[in-house]
Parts: structure tokens; C-alpha cells; sequence
């Protein structure tokens, strides 16, 4: 189980860099980011990170669809929100308040949601604030 007060959520794009040895440096970031976070327990994912994982795994990084299922699996010990119809209503608030973009507002909604302290993401501003959701970009 999570502390939510510590839990960090983690956008697609690090859990693919994690997996893509041809990414250099982000490549073993992203792996070690990804080990500390399951290591504390500490790791939360939304479905939407999921999906985007495996479509853009065996598009982009060529993986065969067992390994980004195996992937998945690795991670399925990580707490997960799976947004509902009143998260959508959040996040287009999110969207409109921020204008940011909507698939950044489902992330930032399913972090605050699930109580995280911390999302971990290469796609918003290093340091942005949401309430008390900071942003992080391993890769700064």
C-alpha cells in the first residue's frame, strides 16, 4: 500500500525511457527513478498511462507485444487511479484553469486524486505547482 502523502506519480514517457536502452542517459534515469519508486512502495500510475505505454511501445520502440504486456504486469503492484466520469469534469477544469493540454490535465487530476506529492514528467515545467502536486522532470 501507498503513503499517499509521499506517493509519486509517474507519466508514460518515463516508464518508456525506462525501457528503451537506446535513450542514453534518460534510459538509465528513467530505470533508476522507476527502481527507487517500487522499492518505497512509493510508485502510482493512472490507466491512461498504461494504455499510452503499450500503444506507444510496440509503435514507436518496435517491442513485441508480450514484453510491453510483461512490462505491464511489472507494474501492476502500483497503485492505479482509473478515471470516472466525475475526474473527467476535474480535468477539463484543470485544462481551462491552466491551459494545459487535456491528456496533461487527466495526468494532473489522476496525481491529485490519488494524493501524490510529486509527478514525474518530461511534458510540464519543472517546478509548476498544482495545489500541493509539484512537477519533476528527471531529466533536468
Amino acid at each position: 500500500m501507498t503513503n499517499s502523502s509521499k506517493a509519486e506519480f509517474v507519466d508514460t514517457n518515463i516508464i518508456i525511457y525506462a525501457h528503451d536502452a537506446g535513450a542514453g542517459g534518460k534510459f538509465h534515469t528513467a530505470f533508476d527513478l522507476l527502481d527507487r519508486l517500487t522499492a518505497e512502495g512509493i510508485g502510482v500510475l493512472s490507466s491512461q498511462v498504461l494504455i499510452e505505454f503499450y500503444a506507444v511501445a510496440v509503435r514507436k520502440l518496435r517491442m513485441a507485444a508480450d514484453e510491453a504486456e510483461a512490462v505491464l504486469l511489472n507494474l501492476a503492484h502500483w497503485p492505479i487511479h482509473r478515471p470516472d466520469h466525475a475526474d473527467l469534469l476535474r480535468a477539463s477544469q484543470l485544462h481551462r484553469r491552466y491551459r494545459i493540454s487535456w491528456w496533461d490535465s487527466l495526468l494532473i487530476n489522476s496525481a491529485l486524486e490519488l494524493g501524490c506529492s510529486t509527478l514525474w514528467t518530461e511534458d510540464l515545467q519543472n517546478g509548476q505547482q498544482f495545489g500541493a502536486l509539484t512537477v519533476r522532470n528527471p531529466f533536468a
